[in-house]
C-alpha cells in the first residue's frame, strides 16, 4: 500500500475530490476549509499525490491541480478514482 493512503489527510483529500461533480474539480480554499488546513500544506499534499517528479520518483498522478478563472482547483485522475475504490470504509479508517 502506498505511503499515501496510510495518511489520514491524503485519503480524505482523495474522497472529497471523488465526490465532485461531473469531474468539476474542487477548488483549493474549499479543500481546506472542508479539511482544516491551509492552502500550503494542500498544495504540498496535492504536488505529492500528482505526477510531478520529486527526488527523480514520478509521483501516482491520482490529482491535477490547474488554475482556473484565477483560482487553484484540484481534480481527481482516473489513477486516483482506482485508488478510491481500494479505501476502508471512512469508519473504518483511524486517526
Amino acid at each position: 500500500m502506498s505511503a499515501l493512503l496510510q495518511d489520514n489527510l491524503s485519503v480524505a483529500i482523495l474522497r472529497m475530490l471523488a465526490q465532485a461533480p461531473d469531474d468539476a474539480g474542487v477548488s483549493l480554499p474549499r479543500l481546506g476549509k472542508r479539511l482544516g488546513q491551509g492552502a500550503s500544506v494542500l498544495m504540498r499534499r496535492l504536488t505529492l499525490m500528482g505526477d510531478a517528479a520529486i527526488g527523480g520518483v514520478r509521483g501516482p498522478g491520482w490529482v491535477r491541480v490547474e488554475q482556473q478563472d484565477g483560482r487553484w482547483v484540484a481534480h481527481l485522475q482516473e489513477p486516483g478514482r482506482a485508488q478510491v475504490q481500494t479505501l476502508p470504509p471512512e469508519d473504518e479508517m483511524g486517526d
